[in-house]
Formats: C-alpha cells, structure tokens, sequence
C-alpha cells in the first residue's frame, strides 16, 4: 500500500528516516519554514540537500508525483518541501519561482497570523486573501505549487478555493464537527473544498483531535468516513502533523515566532510546557498500519483505504505539481 503523509515536522536524524521507511511511509510533506525570511529558508533547504547526500539510501526529493513512485520502487521515503507560512517570500511575489525552483511544492497562504496573502485562523477578522495574495495564487498556479489553506481563516480559505484556477489543499486539519479547534475546518469549507477538486489531510495532532491524546482510533476513522460521506473519500488523505524530536522551545517558536514578545499558546494551555501527547496508537511513523486497520474496522473498502492512506495525494500531486499547460 502506497503511503503518504501530508505533513510532518520532525527534527530529523537518521534513525527518524529509518523509522519511517520501516514504517512503509513512501513519501512525506516536510515543513522547512514558519516564521523564517528568505536567508533563513534558503540556509533550511541547503540543510535538507546536504541530508539527501548523507542518507541517499534512506530518502530522496520529491519535485513531481512521479518521484513518489520512484521512492516506493527503490524502498526509500520521498521527501516533499513545504512552508506553513509566505514569510520566506517576504512581499516579492517572484521568490515564489525562486523557491520552486528549488523544490519547495507547497506553501501555506498564512500561519494562524494575518499575512500579505490571507488571514490566519486565530485572527478577529478575517479580510480575505489580499491583493498580492492574489497575484501570488496566480504564480503558484502557473508553477505547480500547491496552495495550503490549514492555518487560514474561513473567508480567506474560501477566497483561495474560489481565486486558484487549481485545486487547493488543506493538508493538516479535521473537520470542526469532529472538534471545535480554532485550526479545523467547518463543513462548509470542506464541502467548497471536495466541490473543486481539493484535498483534506486529516491530523492526529492532539489539539485537533476530540479528546485530544486519549482520542481512539476508532473515533479518529469514523471522523474520515463521515468526512467521506460529506465531500467523496477521492478528496481525503492523511496529514499527520507528527512533531518529533523537538524541544519545547521549538514548540514556541512555530506559535510565537518574533511577531510577539511573550509566548502565544494558541490552543494549548500556558501550563503545559511541553509538545502534547500523541495518541497511543499513533506515536510515531511506524503506526499507519492501524489507521489503515482503523478505516477497514468502520466499513471502508480495501481500495477505499488505500486510497486514503496515499493514492488520492498521489493523484492530486500528479496534477498539482505540473506546471501549467504541461
């Protein structure tokens, strides 16, 4: 079974990427930028060129679907380059073809923030995606690289879906009516979403779950089986947001960043000062196995899982990732 995560950030080492190909993963969406700058980002991907030499034989980049099938024929992980926010772009819509030229796929519009693009979910008000937002789904549309609306407020998302002449994709999140996290979507997103072609990666981070670290899987699958009840099961994957090897000041640099002086706890707690607990049965990459048991247990057919647990990003990637016209 093919097997693609639609977002990860792990601070990876070797025994990390070993862990995922034991764990049959084909190919992971990695989060390279947050709040970094241009110089920052680009110091990020040069970090990740030098892991693709040192563990050749464990992962290998990922610039077209295709490369996700090569992965799984020479047993290693592929390994797709994203941001969860535009800072890296800074207000030069051209830095859009500057990194996808060198292989980043994918970027979010916004971080739970107000951006230049679009506004974030843990935002009052919610403006819509903004002039240069526009012009940069356009370049983003005419290159291949996907447009991610996980930490974008309701209108902004829905502006996204309208304006891309591409089907957009939110890679990590959960339906609201699963859990009212600031961060999951409302039906009517998700329904706007599956209406034109997009794509859903449902999370198993704690937060976005209903009984956050004690969520069962049981209640996890049945949450994608309504989902694919509501939109088509062809517009779901799995976005895991798996989060490994990190300390806590990590954790409040992906809230906080420098946009505030004192820690923004978003939806956690300001007394826990540690990365919540992932669920038992989903600890770490060598356990998609019982999401793909989970989704069989509530009624999905053997293709319908498969589907699930990587074919529908492969053939969303196939298209998403080809430049216009090609």
């Amino acid at each position: 079974m093919l097997v693609i995560d639609g977002l990860q950030y792990v601070n990876w080492n070797r025994a990390l990427f070993a862990e995922a190909r034991d764990g049959g993963v084909n190919a992971i969406h990695v989060t390279i930028a947050y709040w970094e700058n241009t110089q920052e980002t680009v110091a990020n991907i040069d970090n990740w060129q030098t892991l693709f030499k040192e563990h050749g034989d464990l992962i290998m980049p990922v610039r077209l679907a295709a490369d996700i099938v090569e992965a799984q024929k020479l047993g290693k992980v592929g390994i797709i380059l994203g941001f969860q926010n535009c800072s890296p772009i800074e207000d030069d819509f051209r830095k859009v073809e500057y990194f996808h030229e060198r292989g980043v796929r994918i970027m979010q519009l916004s971080y739970n923030n107000q951006s230049l693009l679009a506004t974030g979910c843990y935002e009052d008000a919610d403006a819509g995606v903004t002039r240069f937002g526009r012009e940069v789904i356009r370049e983003m549309n005419r290159l291949g690289m996907i447009i991610d609306m996980s930490h974008s407020a309701e209108r902004s998302t829905l502006d996204a879906i309208e304006l891309s002449t591409r089907p957009i994709a939110i890679t990590h999140a959960n339906p609201a009516s699963f859990h009212d996290a600031l961060r999951n979507k409302s039906n009517t997103v998700i329904k706007a979403l599956g209406a034109s072609g997009g794509m859903i990666g449902c999370s198993l981070y704690p937060f976005h779950l209903k009984n956050g670290s004690d969520c069962t899987v049981q209640d996890f699958c049945m949450m994608i089986a309504e989902t694919a009840d509501l939109i088509g099961v062809e517009h779901i994957g799995i976005g895991s947001d798996l989060c490994q090897n990190w300390d806590y000041s990590i954790l409040e640099w992906m809230r906080s960043g420098r946009w505030t002086a004192t820690a923004d706890y978003g939806e956690g707690s300001a007394e826990n000062k540690e990365w919540p607990q992932q669920p038992n049965w989903f600890a770490n990459s060598t356990h998609f196995g019982n999401i793909a048991a989970g989704l069989s247990a509530v009624g999905l057919s053997d293709i319908d899982v498969a589907s699930v647990m990587g074919g529908n990003w492969l053939r969303f990637f196939e298209h998403s990732f080809a430049a216009a016209g090609a």
